[in-house]
């Protein structure tokens, strides 16, 4: 069984794979004061809960953007599970030719997004990932990737309204059916979500435009879903892409992966945060 770990800013999200089927999914906030018993506790429970043995784990692959939290994580698989994890673009190669100024600069996960969408929806594609920020990912009709957007989420506006004006409310995210608003609340949903709408129309626009004007575009991240009914420039919603695409990874890379647990009396490793 393989286990892939998406580390992002607010969530790490866990998916457990028997061959190419997702058998189960978690998430755990992001935190680095917790320290590695404590995540692997969590993360043993969760398996319990998902009825899933934990002893089954044969791999791990971690896409991660918080260099923070590696360190705890994988002493926390290698003490738990008893697994060496492997970091995808470190250990693994993604294989997604990299267009960027600086390719370093560019979140592993934008690029693990890459492999599992073009093997489901072909190419080109703008891929849409929406959650504490708004990435846009441009992939052209050779598959490279070619760069993006990054803009904010729309909870990350919402919080800085709420903060920054001392008579506005925090609100819930939704859209009202008038674009008018006859209260506070009313108005500042309207204009957030179809502000926020207008955004992402606007930026897939200009994307598929300098792409050729033929790219599919697919939604992912917490958001997706939601914004998917309101911005109908959005062709699919895919929220496991992530996970998906380390599943993928790990087919394409079986042999870089170790082939047995580590014994019981076997250290953790030093985790750089580079890593």
């Amino acid at each position: 069984m393989l286990l892939a770990i998406d580390v992002g800013n607010t969530n790490m999200v866990f998916g457990l794979y028997e061959g190419k089927t997702l058998r189960g999914a978690f998430r755990i906030s992001t935190n680095a004061e917790r320290t590695s018993d404590e995540l692997g506790m969590q993360i043993i429970q969760y398996f319990q809960f998902l009825k899933m043995d934990p002893e089954q784990t044969r791999a791990v692959l971690i896409a991660s953007v918080v260099p923070q939290v590696m360190y705890t994580l994988v002493n926390a698989i290698r003490k738990y599970l008893r697994v060496q994890p492997l970091m995808a673009g470190r250990d693994v190669d993604i294989g997604v030719p990299n267009r960027y100024s600086n390719p370093r600069e560019v979140g592993i996960d934008r690029l693990v997004n890459a492999v599992s969408a073009v093997e489901e929806y072909g190419k080109p594609l703008v891929i849409v990932d929406i959650g504490t920020a708004t990435t846009f990912d441009a992939i052209d009709a050779n598959g490279a990737y070619q760069g993006g957007a990054i803009f904010p989420g729309i909870k990350v506006a919402m919080e800085a309204l709420f903060l920054k004006a001392s008579k506005l409310p925090r609100v819930d995210i939704e859209r009202p059916e008038h674009a008018i608003g006859k209260t506070t609340v009313q108005s500042m949903q309207s204009g957030a979500v179809r502000g926020y709408v207008g955004a992402l129309t606007g930026i897939i626009t200009d994307i598929q435009q300098e792409l050729g004007g033929q790219a599919r575009v697919v939604a992912t991240g917490g958001m997706g879903r939601m914004m998917a009914q309101y911005c109908d420039l959005i062709d699919v919603v895919a929220p496991n892409l992530t996970l998906d695409g380390l599943q993928l990874l790990y087919e394409r890379n079986r042999s870089a992966f170790p082939g047995q647990k580590l014994g019981n009396g076997e250290q953790p490793i030093e985790v750089s945060e580079e890593t």
